[in-house]
This record gives C-alpha cells, sequence and structure tokens, in this order.
C-alpha cells in the first residue's frame, strides 16, 4: 500500500495562494490515481479534486472549479493542489488520497490516505 505525506499547508488572507504537495512511497506510484478531499471543523469530509494515474484525466468538485488545479510528476512520486483566489469557506484540513487504478475511481473508491494538513483561510 501507498504511504502518503502531505505538506505546504498554512494559513493565507482571503485571495490568497497555497500550494500542497502529497509525497507517496512506492515503486507503483505511477499505477495509482490520486485524490485530494478536505474536512471542516463539524463537517463531514468532502471531494476535492483528483486525477488518473497518467495526469490525463481530472476531476473537481464545483466548490473549487476554475480556481484550484491537480497535476502530478510521477518521477517525483508526487501530486500537487495549486489553490488560488481562496476564500474563508475553503478552510478545512486537506488530506491526500490513492487509489490503484488506471482510471479515475470515484471518491468513495479512494482506499489510502494522508494524515493531513492545515489549511487556514483568513477573511
Amino acid at each position: 500500500q501507498v504511504q502518503l505525506v502531505e505538506s505546504g499547508g498554512g494559513l493565507v488572507q482571503a485571495g490568497g495562494s497555497l500550494r500542497l504537495s502529497c509525497a507517496a512511497s512506492g515503486r507503483t506510484f505511477r499505477s495509482y490515481a490520486m485524490g485530494w478531499f478536505r474536512q471542516a471543523p463539524g463537517k463531514e469530509r468532502e471531494f476535492v479534486a483528483a486525477i488518473s494515474w497518467t495526469g490525463g484525466n481530472t476531476a473537481y468538485a464545483d466548490s473549487v472549479k476554475g480556481r484550484f488545479t491537480l497535476s502530478r510528476d510521477n518521477v517525483k512520486n508526487t501530486v500537487y493542489l495549486q489553490m488560488n483566489s481562496l476564500k474563508p469557506e475553503d478552510t478545512a484540513v486537506y488530506y491526500c488520497a490513492a487509489r490503484l487504478s488506471y482510471g479515475l475511481p470515484s471518491p468513495s473508491q479512494f482506499d489510502s490516505w494522508g494524515q493531513g494538513t492545515q489549511v487556514t483561510v483568513s477573511s
């Protein structure tokens, strides 16, 4: 199973940007679809974005479309979530997730998780 470690979270003002990274261990990283989810206080974890193993297919939640961009580097075993035009409602713990898949899995199919990184957007 792949091990995931997130980084890049922090405090940013509304309208600002952050880039989250998720480093994965294991030689089969390129066989995994990757995703990001988030959980705000008092709310359930929700899907943010996903990317296929080649990077050719992506999916985004409506709430982040046009503001967030997910990419991956299969040489560095890392995925990146570029977050622009951040809003206070983007405040949450962001989790990286993985699924052994050559397609783009549905959000409920992700089965490997990182520990999360806090993103706080001040108004």
